[in-house]
């Protein structure tokens, strides 16, 4: 669906590659901001940002989304470009680049979905140490401890070929539960029938987090969250979120 509100679609480059992202503005002069960063075979037009891309410019707040490299119009290869490491830097150089298009406010908040969810939680001490003044963020099904994951997508797909276990072992081997202790105004999403990334990571990064902080368990959520109950649950939720922690920015 169109968006009512302006959309400006910007290029930005990291480690050579260029990024393909689009910034949804809100009709305020300098709103807030969130960036959202999609799950590992995703793209920024997963059905969480979509949503969000309407949602949050509806309700005087700015959204970014964004293609990691190695997917959908950003330049990269997924095989041998794909890691914890530069997703997170992806994170980071998305916010800069938002930044310096001086389009909007320094209040940050971000959403990560997944992989997404885990870039967010390792770029979190970056953003905090650049100009963004980080407020918060919405994660949804967020992998704490990359050995917990199930259901490893080896396969090869439409978009690439079939994925070595090694791929895995060397590129996306983590665990952030050291780094889930900076967090803090972050809601989690998570379903506790989630047959990928278990809903023990949830509570790993709750426990982790810096109050305040909220944990909503979708009883009999899968990893995708594909039932229309919870769907509308995570727009009413994640919408009020993100207003209660920029109102508290400004406080």
């Amino acid at each position: 669906m169109q968006s009512k509100y302006p959309v400006l679609k910007t290029n930005f480059t990291v480690d050579g590659l260029t990024l393909t992202g689009e910034l949804f503005l809100p009709d305020t002069d300098c709103p807030p901001l969130v960036v959202g960063s999609h799950g590992l075979e995703g793209s920024r037009h997963s059905a969480k940002q979509m949503v969000l891309s309407r949602l949050l410019p509806e309700n005087g707040m700015a959204f970014f989304r964004f293609d990691h490299r190695g997917c959908g119009d950003s330049q990269g290869n997924f095989v041998s470009d794909t890691s914890l490491a530069t997703r997170t830097k992806d994170v980071v150089a998305a916010v800069r680049h938002v930044l310096d298009m001086q389009m909007t406010s320094p209040d940050l908040g971000v959403f990560g979905s997944s992989m997404g969810g885990a870039a967010c939680i390792n770029a979190w001490q970056t953003l905090e140490k650049t100009d963004a003044h980080v407020c918060g963020g919405v994660l949804c099904a967020a992998p704490v401890k990359s050995r917990t994951i199930h259901n490893i997508p080896t396969r090869a797909n439409a978009t690439r070929p079939a994925l070595p276990l090694d791929f895995f072992k060397e590129n996306l081997l983590f665990d952030l539960t050291e780094q889930a202790a900076t967090l803090h105004h972050v809601l989690i999403f998570h379903g506790d029938a989630d047959q990928v990334v278990p809903v023990s990571n949830a509570h790993t990064l709750f426990d982790r987090m810096q109050p305040p902080r909220k944990c909503i368990i979708q009883k009999g959520g899968d990893h995708q969250m594909s039932s229309e109950d919870h769907q509308a649950e995570f727009e009413t939720l994640a919408l009020a979120w993100y207003k209660k922690i920029f109102a508290l920015s400004v406080s």
